[in-house]
Order: C-alpha cells, then structure tokens, then sequence
C-alpha cells in the first residue's frame, strides 16, 4: 500500500514516465505497462492511481497545461501595464520549458489525437480559451471592442504556428527570436489601430 502523502508525488512521478515514453516512443506505443517500466513501478500500481491509459495522459496535459499557466501567471505578477502583461502571456508561451523536445513531442501528441479523444480535445479547448480570454483581458483595455478579438486570434495563431513549426523541425537558436516576432506583430497591430483612430476611423462607438 502506497505510504501517506504519497499520492501527489506518484502521480506526478507517472506523469513525467508518461511524458518520456510518448517523447521516446510515440503517443499510440504509451501503453501502461512502458510508462510503469519507466516510472519503476508496477502496472497495478498505474492502476492505483488511474483509471485507465486515457486518464494518465489527459492527466499528462493537464499538468503540461499547469506547468504553461504558472509560468503565464509568475511573469504577468512582473508586468505593470496592458501591453506588458499581453507580452508576458506570449513569452510564457515560448519560455524555455516549451521548448523542451519531450514537452514538443507531448503537445504534438495532444493536437494529432484531439480529434479522436473527447478528453483530449477538452483539455486542447480549455487551451485555447484561456489564453484567448488572457489575451482579450488586456487587448480590451487597448483597442475598441470589435478589433480586440480579431488581434487575440492572429497572437494565437502566431503563438501555434512558429511553435508547431520549432516542434517539427527543432527548437529555434535563440527562444528570443519567436517572442520577438510574436511580440513585433503585437506592436504593429496596436500602431496601426492608433494611427487609424488618429485619422477618424474605427473609433469606439
């Protein structure tokens, strides 16, 4: 029987096994048993703690998901305006830890399986809503109401697409280079907002 107190420390212990294995192995050859192997445990002992192969590895996300949203939280602590907390939810999005290939290979496999996995494409949506509501928070408080969502999705959509492209071909030379361009984009949105309400056009109603 597991000792008092274990419990966080296991499940945390089987969740990076689950990490490495899908890094290692692929998301289809995670089987329990590799992930017990790899953890040192037995697959009863899996078992204890999850239901089954599919709570382990919606377990799994959430915990990257965790992982992404404490860092979010720690820089946002740090940021003293708008436009400094937006650019410390896109630099949470590419910190170092997001560039750890195993966490590449774990995302990967989240985005390849959502689609076949009602819990996978829950976590994959929670995903998403947060950080668009994070980005709308601040944009709302820079921008009129309707061109506040349009410039949440396209910072998402920078923030999904330079990371997919790192993830298939390799973390970039400098971590600085996609924040910078995340954060480049950001700026000419918000200049070519301002200079269109200088000149009359899409004011707030």
């Amino acid at each position: 029987m597991p000792k008092l107190g274990m419990g966080p420390i296991r499940r945390r212990q089987l969740v990076e096994a689950a990490v490495a294995v899908i890094h290692e192995q692929g998301f289809a050859q995670a089987t329990v048993a590799r992930i017990a192997r790899h953890a040192g445990v037995s697959a009863g002992m899996v078992h204890h703690y999850f239901e089954d192969k599919d709570e382990l590895l919606f377990a799994t996300m959430r915990h990257l998901l965790a992982d992404l949203r404490a860092d979010a939280v720690a820089r946002l602590a740090l940021a003293e305006s708008p436009r400094q907390r937006i650019c410390a939810i896109i630099d949470s999005c590419f910190g170092d830890r997001q560039f750890d290939e195993r966490v590449f290979s774990a995302w990967l496999a989240l985005y390849g399986n959502a689609r076949h996995s009602a819990r996978l494409m829950n976590i994959l949506s929670v995903y998403h809503r947060r950080l668009k509501s994070s980005l709308l928070h601040d944009l709302r408080r820079l921008l009129p109401e309707a061109e506040a969502p349009r410039l949440a999705d396209g910072i998402a959509a920078m923030i999904d697409g330079l990371w997919l492209r790192y993830a298939l071909t390799g973390k970039p030379a400098d971590p600085e280079t996609p924040r910078a361009l995340t954060r480049d984009y950001l700026a000419a949105a918000l200049d070519r907002a301002f200079n269109q309400s200088r000149a009359g056009l899409n004011m707030p109603s």
